[in-house]
């Protein structure tokens, strides 16, 4: 049995130079099983060879729609069997390789992927139960969707996802480090609501979003968020609020000004979901509605888009077993 088994895409962004350094880790040790796939397609079938080796913790190297394929799979392709007959999928460790690494940030993992990796490596050698956590998943479905629900645990919408493809398209191919590449597209947010330009991000279309069993909001949001991780953006923890124990955390800014100043600055001081601010508003539910005519939401890296009379709707799964790396 293997102890670690490793998903490599080579095609992501990061693979490109991170790579050679993972294939020679894996190369010096031989209790790490690393199966690499060509496409995300290939990511079932290898999972279903990656189980027959029963390893002691999945880890995931790729961008994020990798990781998002890898967590879909995980969760409906059975690979690992029924966790009700002694079966289930390993602790799932994601390495520090894409732009915005939340993920990994949540589990403890950043910096250097090697780093990462070693770290695996030092707790599947030991009793692992200390460093298993459980997160629950977040299954998006319905809206321009004609599949299965797509999984994954950060979601962006409203503002948030015209953002996010400003900053893929017009910042990254820039070159600059990440975190200054994130600032500028905040920046890029504040500046678009005072003016109008082209080279701006746009103005974000209205939506509607229902919580079950708690209301709903509406209009144009500078700002919407679902995530089922602990740790977010600026590495801020948000804590539980309200009477809803639900998973799926929704985080919704409006579109003004000073409601985003107040937000970053909550933010970065570690006060978001703790300081009341007019215009932000936080909630925790276990189903949550996404209505509009054409607006789009990004779930780890994946876009999809609302239409008129066919509503995204995001649920919580039940918990999958994740490797936390932190001390």
């Amino acid at each position: 049995m293997a102890r670690v088994a490793l998903l490599s895409n080579p095609r992501s962004t990061g693979n490109r130079a991170l790579l050679p350094r993972i294939r020679s880790f894996c190369a010096e040790h031989k209790d790490i099983f690393h199966y690499e796939v060509e496409d995300v397609e290939q990511i079932g079938a290898a999972l279903r060879t990656i189980a027959r080796v029963k390893p002691k913790v999945l880890v995931i190297n790729g961008g994020d729609g990798t990781v998002q394929t890898a967590l879909t799979e995980i969760f409906n392709g059975g690979h690992f069997g029924d966790s009700k007959t002694g079966g289930g999928p390993p602790p799932v460790a994601v390495l520090p390789n894409g732009k915005t690494n939340l993920i990994a940030i949540d589990l403890g993992a950043d910096g250097d992927p090697i780093a990462a990796l070693e770290r695996v490596m030092e707790l599947a050698r030991s009793d692992l139960a200390p460093h298993i956590v459980s997160r629950e998943l977040i299954s998006l479905s319905g809206g321009s969707l004609a599949q299965a629900p797509v999984l994954g645990m950060f979601l962006g919408g409203a503002g948030l996802a015209d953002t996010m493809l400003f900053c893929r398209n017009k910042i990254y191919p820039l070159g600059l480090p990440n975190g200054l590449s994130h600032l500028l597209a905040a920046f890029a947010v504040v500046t678009s609501i005072l003016f109008k330009a082209k080279f701006l991000p746009p103005r974000p279309t209205p939506i509607k979003v229902s919580i079950l069993r708690q209301g709903h909001m509406q209009g144009r949001f500078a700002f919407m968020m679902v995530t089922t991780l602990s740790r977010l953006l600026l590495k801020t923890n948000v804590p539980a609020t309200g009477a809803s124990r639900g998973a799926l955390q929704l985080l919704i800014i409006e579109r003004s000004p000073m409601a985003i100043i107040k937000a970053l600055g909550a933010a970065m001081f570690g006060r978001l979901g703790r300081l009341k601010a007019a215009g932000v508003h936080l909630e925790r539910g276990d189903e949550i509605r996404i209505e509009g005519d054409h607006s789009s939401v990004i779930l780890d890296g994946e876009m999809f888009e609302t239409s008129r009379g066919f509503p995204i709707v995001l649920t919580q799964t039940a918990p999958v077993p994740f490797l936390r790396l932190a001390a």
